[in-house]
């Protein structure tokens, strides 16, 4: 996570929007790109890591949550505890600080900043948008934010702002939670009204708790769950006002109505397990995210699950009847229980005998329901969950439930231990005693998870070997070679190919350059070709003419200074080219003078 307060700031003209105008890098690395998403406290675009060369998601908050130290301080902590939690239903969170950038007044501020995992998918709110979902395609949703919570709240991590703005679902159907840790981060500092109405905005999915401003807990999340479950199955939020205070003081005070009232298609327990996750008191909800979706995948079953509808909101709400006053229990006990008549024409042996015979219908029924239990049922439309489904191939599994006359459902799951098309898991568990029709829920193996593999490329072995770690796959062997551009310690190539999907845990080599070229022996090459080679390796030629012991002049390479093998790269190669030889300058003779002749 990057905290280095001493970096450039970014200039910015503009309201936060101008950082899409043109190339803008926060921290020194990451561009900022094509906006995609706006909230309530939040803008997020499409960005680039320069260092590691893969992309990502780049949430920019609102400048003014980041008035307050405090704020910061606890925003750095939060997006830390964020980025330790690992897990295929949580988005991974990379980096997080603030810049300090310019408004359009002059003045500075700081723009805080997350750089978390691109998700190539649909936010969950978007796919509300298009109507009610069936029980089955929203508790394959439910179960993979609570499979989310559970790994979150098993590290002590309460969410606290889970809503359909939060939750992606991929192309493949998987679910992903992100932004864990903001709302607290918000929340636990010294907010002003400006920033509490920010936080106000997702009221819709306040707990009870937080809209009185009491203590928060794993139950929270498993409350705004609920009212995530009670909009997919119904296309709309349980209580719904003119503003974010009034839908506040309806999740203190106000029942939500029966799912099943707005949905008909949905049963009686899915009703009970909506409600019980929307219990006002703490105690009365959900207690853990494994119970909730133990209760969804029982729903999906055909099951029932240990939710009940209480019995005020079956009068009241699947009736139509008005709440039970203590004056209107009163009454009708009065009128159930006429007491004892002194002018009762039948003898008190009939009632004796009566008595009897409910005492012994009693006991019949006491004895059939354990011989039931014993043998596994009497009737004929009993069925018992094979043992064999784990294990086997989704084929297989099928054929058998549909042999035993039951329904399945499947879920897909990414494995890396169990073969794609096999069974993961099953419910009900093996033994289970299901009536004709009733569906078991398989989960079937994807296979490995897989990922996209990083631009690696030219990156340093140190950011390239981080890069592969962080994708979830393994560094291989790593070999070096010469090269003519890469600079030594950079990465030429990779076994696999940027861009990828390939399964997490595979191994990626790496060729790492040594920083030499191959420098080949050029003589008797012509001068100009020798040069264009040598550029070509990216040396300097420095040609020198040799004037003596040559022969005649040539434009070959005569003799290269430089010898033939391996040279750093950006070397200057010394090559001699042949002038021709001096001449060998002749003796002029010296004149002979006769002496005239005297007569």
């Amino acid at each position: 996570m990057s905290t280095d307060e001493s970096r450039p700031s970014t200039a910015v003209t503009g309201p936060i929007l101008a950082l899409t105008g043109g190339e803008r890098l926060l921290a020194g690395r990451y561009r900022v790109e094509q906006h995609i998403g706006r909230g309530g406290m939040a803008e997020v675009h499409i960005g680039t890591d320069t260092r590691l060369g893969r992309k990502v998601a780049i949430k920019l908050l609102k400048s003014s949550l980041a008035n307050d130290p405090t704020f910061r301080m606890r925003f750095r902590q939060e997006a830390q505890a964020a980025s330790r939690m690992t897990h295929p239903t949580i988005v991974r969170v990379f980096d997080a600080g603030e810049e300090t950038v310019l408004e359009s007044g002059g003045g500075e501020a700081q723009l805080p900043f997350i750089v978390m995992e691109f998700v190539d998918g649909k936010l969950l709110k978007d796919l509300i948008k298009e109507g009610p979902m069936t029980a089955q395609e929203a508790g394959h949703i439910i179960g993979g934010i609570l499979t989310a919570l559970e790994y979150s709240h098993r590290a002590g991590v309460v969410h606290r702002d889970i809503k359909p703005g939060n939750v992606m679902v991929t192309r493949s159907g998987q679910i992903k939670v992100m932004d864990f840790g903001i709302a607290r981060a918000i929340s636990d500092s010294s907010a002003t009204v400006a920033q509490t109405s920010v936080i106000l905005g997702t009221a819709q999915y306040f707990s009870p708790e937080q809209a009185k401003g009491e203590t928060v807990d794993l139950r929270s999340d498993l409350y705004s769950t609920g009212v995530v479950l009670f909009e997919m199955l119904t296309g709309r939020a349980p209580f719904r006002g003119d503003s974010p205070i009034a839908v506040a003081y309806q999740h203190v005070s106000e029942r939500p109505e029966v799912p099943s009232r707005l949905n008909p298609a949905l049963t009686e327990a899915m009703d009970a397990v909506v409600l019980r996750a929307l219990e006002k008191d703490k105690a009365r909800r959900y207690q853990s995210a494994e119970e909730f979706r133990a209760d969804v995948d029982a729903v999906l079953a055909g099951r029932t699950p240990t939710a009940r509808l209480p019995t005020i909101e079956i009068q009241r709400d699947l009736f139509g009847g008005a709440e039970s006053t203590a004056e209107s229990t009163v009454r009708q006990l009065a009128f159930d229980d006429p007491g004892p008549s002194g002018t009762s024409s039948r003898p008190p042996v009939a009632w004796i005998w009566g008595g009897v015979v409910v005492v012994l219908a009693i006991v019949l029924a006491v004895a059939l329901w354990v011989v039931s239990i014993a043998t596994g049922g009497f009737g004929a439309d009993n069925r018992t969950v094979p043992s064999d489904l784990q294990g086997a191939t989704s084929a297989t599994a099928e054929r058998a439930l549909s042999s035993l006359d039951l329904r399945w459902l499947i879920h897909k799951q990414a494995s890396s231990t169990v073969e794609a098309g096999v069974v993961v898991r099953a419910a009900p568990s093996a033994g289970t005693v299901l009536t004709k029709g009733d569906a078991v829920s398989l989960w079937v193996s994807t296979g490995t998870p897989r990922t996209t593999v990083p631009t690696l490329a030219g990156l340093t072995q140190d950011a390239a070997q981080q890069a592969i770690t962080q994708a979830g796959l393994k560094v291989g062997a790593v070999t070096t070679d010469h090269s003519t551009n890469v600079p030594a310690g950079s990465v030429i190539s990779a076994s696999q190919k940027a861009g990828d999907q390939i399964d997490q845990s595979s191994s990626v080599d790496l060729v790492v350059s040594d920083g030499k070229v191959v420098l080949p022996d050029l003589t008797g090459q012509s001068i100009a070709d020798a040069q264009s080679q040598l550029q070509a390796l990216g040396l300097t030629p420095d040609v020198q003419q040799q004037t003596s012991g040559c022969g005649a002049a040539s434009d070959i390479v005569y003799y290269q200074v430089t010898p033939a093998g391996t040279v750093p790269q950006g070397s200057t190669v010394t090559l001699q080219q042949c002038a021709g030889d001096s001449p060998t300058p002749t003796p002029t003779p010296t004149p002979t003078t006769t002496p005239p002749t005297t007569g």
